[in-house]
C-alpha cells in the first residue's frame, strides 16, 4: 500500500463506525434497533444527497452504472439484516467472530478474482492478527452459543460487507465518492422500509433518541462513509475491510471509559492484537525497519 493517506481515512471510518454501539446504549428505554438501522441509513443517505448536490457531483444519468448500484444498495441492506439476525440468533460472541471475522478474508478472495489485486504477506500477517484479536475480544465478553442458521446469517453478514466494499471500488472509479455513497446509503435504507411495519415509533420523539439518532447518521454513517469512500480510492479492497476491523476495538475501548464495562485480559489480548494488526498496514513498516538497522549499525 503505497498511499497511507488512503488508509488513515479508512481507519477513521472505522473509528466512527465504532461509536455505533456506545450511541445505541444512550437510546430510551422501548427503542426497536431495526428501526434505528433505518433512520440511520436513512439521514446519513440524505446528509450525503446535500453534499453531493452542492458540490454539483451526481453527474448525468446515463453516466451511472444501474446494475453495480442497486446490488452494492442490496449488499447494504442484506448486511444491516444478516449481522443483527446473527449476533440475535448467536449472541455477540460468535456474531461478531464470523460477521466481521470473515469479511476480510472475502474481501481478499473478491479483491483478487474480480480486480487482479495481490494483497501480500503484509496483509496477510495484519489480517490473522486482527481476526485473532476479534475473536479475544468478542470471547471475552460472553459465552458461546452455536445456532447453524445464525452462523450462516453471520457469514452472510461478512460477505456482505466485501461485496458492497468490492461494489463501491468499481463505483468510485466514475463518479465522486461522496455521489456513490447518497445514492447507495439512500437506496439502502428504501430497502430496509418495509421492515418498519408494525414498529413502534414513538419512542423517536424523545430529545435523547433524537440525539443519539443524528448522531449514528451523521458521525457514523455520512461521515465515516465519506472517510470510506475517499480511502477507498486509494487503497485495495482487502486492506480496506481489514483496516476496519479497527471497529470492535474502538467499541470495545469505548464500553470501558464510557459504559463502565470491564475489560477482561482476554479482551485486552484481543485489542493489542488488533492495534498491532492494524498498525502493519498503516505505517510504513520496511522504513522503519530499515532506520532502525541503519541506525544500530
Amino acid at each position: 500500500m503505497k498511499d497511507n493517506t488512503g488508509a488513515y481515512y479508512v481507519l477513521g471510518a472505522a473509528l466512527l463506525w465504532g461509536t455505533t454501539g456506545t450511541a445505541q446504549s444512550f437510546a430510551p428505554v422501548g427503542f426497536d434497533s431495526t428501526v434505528i438501522g433505518f433512520l440511520r441509513l436513512m439521514i446519513g443517505g440524505l446528509a450525503l444527497v446535500v453534499l453531493a448536490a452542492s458540490r454539483k457531483e451526481f453527474g448525468r444519468l446515463n453516466e451511472w452504472r444501474f446494475w453495480p448500484t442497486l446490488l452494492a444498495a442490496i449488499f447494504m441492506a442484506s448486511y444491516q439484516v444478516c449481522f443483527f439476525a446473527a449476533v440475535n440468533k448467536t449472541g455477540v460472541a460468535v456474531g461478531t467472530i464470523i460477521g466481521i471475522g470473515s469479511a476480510p478474508i472475502a474481501g481478499g478472495i473478491l479483491g483478487y478474482l474480480f480486480r487482479g489485486e495481490r494483497p501480500g504477506k503484509r496483509w496477510l500477517v495484519a489480517t490473522l492478527l486482527a481476526i485473532c484479536g476479534c475473536s479475544l475480544l468478542s470471547l471475552g465478553s460472553g459465552g458461546v452459543d452455536v445456532d447453524p442458521v445464525g452462523i450462516l446469517l453471520a457469514f452472510g453478514a461478512g460477505l456482505s460487507y466485501a461485496l458492497y466494499t468490492l461494489l463501491f471500488k468499481g463505483l468510485l472509479e466514475r463518479q465522486a465518492p461522496s455521489a456513490v455513497l447518497a445514492v447507495v446509503v439512500c437506496l439502502g435504507a428504501l430497502l430496509l422500509a418495509p421492515l418498519l411495519i408494525g414498529k413502534d415509533l414513538s419512542w423517536v420523539a424523545q430529545p435523547r433518541a433524537i440525539i443519539v439518532v443524528l448522531h449514528l447518521g451523521l458521525v457514523t454513517m455520512a461521515l465515516s462513509y465519506w472517510l470510506f469512500g475517499r480511502g477507498l480510492q486509494r487503497v485495495q479492497i482487502s486492506s480496506a475491510v481489514t483496516l476496519s476491523l479497527a471497529e470492535p476495538m474502538t467499541a470495545g475501548l469505548l464500553g470501558v471509559l464510557l459504559l463502565g464495562e470491564y475489560l477482561t485480559p482476554q479482551a485486552f489480548g484481543g485489542i493489542s492484537l488488533i492495534f498491532i494488526g492494524l498498525l502493519l498496514l498503516v505505517l510504513p513498516v520496511e522504513r522503519i525497519l530499515r532506520r532502525i538497522v541503519e541506525r544500530a549499525k
